[in-house]
C-alpha cells in the first residue's frame, strides 16, 4: 500500500483526458487504475464483463464487494475513474473515506462539450493511430451547452464543499496538466508512491486539436452565445449569509387532523396556529409541538395522507414586523441587546422609549430604513449581531426545513385565506374556516410609511429572495390572505 492513502479515485467527466490520465498512472510501477470500474454498461473497460474475479452481476447486486476488492489488489495503491454517470451508490462512500484520494480531473467545459458531441457523432472514442482519426464538425447547441456546464459546475460545486465540509483534500489537475512530467510526478508523490515517470506515455493521441471555432459548424452562434456567459459571476448573489438547520422542535401539528405546519418565522404564526387549534375544535396548547426529529418522523408514520405546509411573507413587510416585534419594542419578545447595540452603536434613530408623544410617523419611517440597512450588513456577516431567524432569509430557512422535511405546500401570506381551508378539505374537512386577522404592527403600520426607497432597500438586503419567489412590490392588500 502507498503510504498516504490506500486507494485512489479519479473524479472526472467524459472527455476530460481520463484516458490519458490513466494511462500514465499504470505507467508507474505499483500503481494501477482499473478504469470505469462502475460504469453501468461494462466493468472498468469496454466490452469488459469482469473486473478483479467479479462479474457485473457481482458488482451491481454489491458495489461495496468491488470498491473492497480494488482497495485490496495486489500493488501499491489501485484506484479508478469514476464520472457523474456511474453507479451512485459507490460516491458518497468514496468520498466519505479519507484513506481513498480523491484525484480531480477537470478541462475548459467548452472543450470538453465540443469533445463529447464529436465523439458521439464519429463514434470514435480513443485514437492510437492518427491515420485512423476520423474529422467532424458539429452544431453548436447553446441550450444544450448551457445545461452541460450548469451540470459539471453543480457537479464540480458539490464535490468541493463535501471535501470541506469533511476535511479533506483533493488533488486537482487539468487536462492540459496532463502533459507536464512533474506535474504526473507530483501526483506520484501526493500519493505516496516511490516510482516516477521517465517520460509520459505517448499511446493515445489527442482526437480534436484544433481551435473550438474550427470544429463546428456555426462558429458565429457559438461566439455570440458564449459573450453571454457570466465567467466572473456578475450577476451572482455572494452568499455570506450562515446556513440554518432545520428547527424541528417550532414544527406544529394539529392534534388531530393530518396537518403540520413547517414555520418561516414571520409574524403569521399565531394566525396559523390558531387556524390549526380552531380546525379541531381545540385550544392553541393542544398542538402538538416542540417535538425531536424521532417524534416527528412517528407522527408521520402515524398520519398517513398527512400534509406539511410552509408559509412566505413579502421581505419587506417580514423585516417590518421583525423590527417592531423585536427592536422597536421593548416589552416581552424584544431583543434588548440588539436594540442597545443598534442605539449606541450604529445610532440607529430609535428612542430609549417610544411613546406615542415622542415617536412619529415620520421617526419611525427613517428608523425602518436604517434598519434595513443593517440587515443588508447583518446578513452578509459584517456585523457581530447574529443572523436572528426572524429576519434571515425565507429561502435560507427553507433549504434548513428541506434538509429534514420537504413541505408538499409552500404558500404566501395572500393566498391564506383560500389556500388553507382548501388544505384542509384535502385531508377531510367538509366546512373548514379561514384563517383570523394578521394583528397590525405597531406603533405603524408599514401602508403608513412605504416608499419605493424601502422597497430598493429590501430588495437589495434579500436579493435572493426576492429572485428564488418571484416578489415584486410590496402592496397594502397583500396582508387580506390572513385576515
Amino acid at each position: 500500500m502507498a503510504a498516504n492513502y490506500d486507494y485512489f479515485v479519479v473524479l472526472a467527466a467524459m472527455r476530460t483526458g481520463s484516458n490519458l490520465l490513466e494511462a500514465n498512472l499504470n505507467a508507474l510501477d505499483g500503481v494501477t487504475c482499473h478504469g470505469e470500474a462502475f460504469n453501468p454498461h461494462f466493468a472498468g473497460n469496454l466490452k469488459s464483463e469482469t473486473l478483479l474475479g467479479l462479474s457485473l452481476e457481482d458488482r451491481d447486486a454489491d458495489p461495496a464487494k468491488l470498491l473492497k476488492a480494488i482497495r485490496s489488489a495486489p500493488g501499491d495503491i489501485n484506484g479508478f475513474r469514476y464520472f457523474q454517470e456511474h453507479d451512485p451508490r459507490i460516491l458518497k462512500p468514496v468520498l466519505n473515506d479519507p484513506r481513498c484520494a480523491k484525484i480531480i480531473l477537470t478541462r475548459n467545459p467548452l472543450d470538453s462539450y465540443l469533445s463529447l458531441k464529436i465523439a458521439r457523432a464519429t463514434q470514435q472514442w480513443l485514437l492510437k493511430n492518427v491515420k485512423r482519426r476520423v474529422e467532424a464538425e458539429i452544431a453548436f447547441d447553446t441550450q444544450e451547452f448551457a445545461d452541460y456546464l450548469d451540470q459539471i459546475q453543480s457537479h464540480q460545486h458539490m464535490l468541493r464543499r463535501h471535501l470541506q465540509k469533511t476535511g479533506q483534500n483533493a488533488f486537482f489537475i487539468t487536462y492540459n496538466d496532463l502533459t507536464e512530467l512533474d506535474v504526473l510526478n507530483g501526483l506520484a508523490a501526493w500519493l505516496g508512491v516511490k516510482a516516477r515517470l521517465t517520460r509520459l506515455d505517448d499511446t493515445l493521441k489527442p482526437q480534436n486539436p484544433a481551435p473550438a471555432v474550427s470544429k463546428v459548424t456555426n462558429p458565429e452562434e457559438m461566439t455570440q452565445a458564449l459573450r453571454d456567459v457570466d465567467r466572473f459571476g456578475l450577476h451572482e448573489t455572494k452568499g455570506f449569509e450562515p446556513q440554518r438547520g432545520a428547527a424541528v422542535p417550532q414544527y406544529i401539528a394539529a392534534s388531530k387532523s393530518a396537518l403540520m405546519y413547517l414555520p418561516i418565522r414571520n409574524g403569521l404564526e399565531p394566525v396559523i396556529a390558531q387556524w390549526l387549534a380552531d380546525l379541531d375544535g381545540n385550544a392553541d396548547d393542544d398542538l402538538i409541538t416542540d417535538r425531536n426529529r424521532k417524534q416527528i418522523r412517528i407522527w408521520l408514520k402515524d398520519h398517513p395522507g398527512h400534509r406539511k405546509f410552509t408559509v412566505l411573507r413579502h421581505p419587506l413587510a417580514r423585516a417590518h414586523t421583525a423590527f417592531c416585534q423585536h427592536i422597536l419594542s421593548t416589552g416581552p419578545g424584544s431583543y434588548k441587546m440588539v436594540r442597545n447595540y443598534l442605539r449606541n452603536r450604529l445610532k440607529m434613530p430609535i428612542p430609549g422609549q417610544v411613546r406615542d408623544t415622542n415617536y412619529s410617523v415620520e421617526q419611525h419611517r427613517d428608523a425602518f430604513a436604517a434598519f434595513l440597512g443593517f440587515l443588508r450588513l447583518n446578513l452578509n456577516g459584517q456585523t457581530p449581531i447574529r443572523v436572528d431567524g426572524t429576519w434571515c432569509s425565507q429561502s435560507r430557512v427553507l433549504d434548513g426545513i428541506a434538509g429534514f422535511l420537504l413541505p408538499d405546500l409552500i404558500l404566501r401570506e395572500d393566498e391564506l385565506a383560500t389556500a388553507l381551508p382548501a388544505l384542509a378539505r384535502e385531508v377531510g374537512h367538509s366546512n373548514p374556516s379561514e384563517p383570523g386577522p394578521c394583528a397590525p404592527d405597531v406603533p405603524f403600520t408599514l401602508s403608513q410609511i412605504y416608499d419605493a426607497e424601502l422597497e430598493a432597500l429590501a430588495a437589495e438586503v434579500y436579493q435572493r429572495d426576492y429572485e428564488v419567489f418571484g416578489f415584486g412590490a410590496w402592496a397594502p392588500d397583500a396582508t387580506k390572505g390572513a385576515r
